[in-house]
């Protein structure tokens, strides 16, 4: 069904560096320590789930196999704490607030607009198109706080997720406020919400009763978003029903990053007893598909589905949720 990851994000790999502040980057990241004791207020409603066993991944032919989807196996999970929504705006400028971090968008001075959600304005500076994925649109003054680029803010969108993070800056955030990312079986495990191999964190209908369950593409992608779901960006973190478990959007709205490296060959070559992929890749693992995401082109808000990117990229539509280990 296409390129594996030919919709689901723009890659700082695919795009020339703009001489707008790359140079600024080397030997920054990394190298900020934070007091995770200074907030205790923070991430105070997380659901704690109990240690489990659950079928992950798929041997579907509606996936994509060279995502490395599966085989399905049996696979257990620890105990965790996983907060019930995506990191939001509010949470992520109290973040830089405290500490003045800035994010690898900011300090590269570009980051991927979604074409469509870009003012004209915006449009007609545009310089670079990756031709792999020419509705990604590099966006000079694009970051978190000013999503679609210079000319935008996230005004009226405190309770939306934080969008434009890398993985080096979700991490950053994770250090600060003493939480991590989940493992991709972690993640998979919550998406589930208890429900035993079906296609979506509510069933396998995409939509129940008539009513959508997720933020998603609907039209034709990449030109037209009837948004028939409410939403053509992002919606509120808590839109929608929440799955089984009490979590929201784990299918669409914003991919969320994970922190296991990506590889097609995770479900052949990590552990059945908490899996976790640690060798080097070049790529982090994004999980749960998001706004952009289409049954004809992306058909990645499944659960089982798995994509991609280098822990320096940034783009609208990839944020992230937060763990925490269980107190024993």
């Amino acid at each position: 069904m296409g390129e594996p990851h030919a919709c689901c994000a723009g890659s700082r790999a695919h795009v020339q560096s703009t001489g707008s502040g790359q140079k600024a980057l080397l030997g920054t990241m990394g190298d900020d320590k934070y007091d995770e004791q200074s907030h205790p207020e923070l991430h105070t409603d997380m659901i704690m789930l109990p240690r489990g066993t659950f079928t992950m991944g798929t041997n579907s032919n509606e996936g994509f196999p060279r995502d490395g989807e599966g085989p399905a196996r049996s696979v257990t999970v620890s105990g965790f704490e996983i907060s019930p929504h995506a990191v939001t705006n509010e949470e992520y400028q109290r973040f830089v607030e405290a500490t003045g971090y800035v994010t690898e968008a900011e300090r590269f001075g570009w980051s991927f607009v979604f074409e469509l959600l870009a003012s004209e304005e915006t449009k007609a500076a545009v310089a670079q198109v990756p031709q792999e994925v020419p509705w990604w649109l590099v966006v000079e003054g694009a970051y978190w706080a000013a999503p679609e680029g210079a000319d935008s803010s996230i005004e009226g969108r405190m309770d939306h997720p934080v969008v434009h993070i890398s993985w080096n800056d979700a991490a950053a955030y994770c250090q600060w406020a003493g939480v991590r990312l989940p493992t991709e079986a972690e993640w998979e495990y919550a998406a589930r919400g208890g429900l035993e191999g079906r296609t979506y964190p509510w069933g396998d209908l995409l939509k129940q009763d008539g009513e959508h369950q997720c933020n998603i593409w609907q039209g034709k992608f990449p030109v037209k978003n009837n948004a028939s779901d409410g939403y053509i960006g992002t919606a509120p973190v808590d839109a929608y029903k929440p799955n089984g478990y009490g979590l929201y959007n784990m299918s669409g709205n914003v991919w969320e990053w994970c922190g296991d490296w990506f590889s097609p060959s995770y479900h052949q070559q990590t552990s059945a007893n908490n899996p976790f992929y640690g060798e080097p890749t070049g790529r982090r693992s994004m999980r749960g598909g998001s706004y952009l995401c289409h049954r004809s082109y992306c058909n990645r808000y499944r659960v089982a589905a798995r994509s991609g990117n280098t822990p320096d990229s940034s783009t609208g539509n990839c944020g992230f949720r937060v763990v925490r280990d269980a107190v024993l």
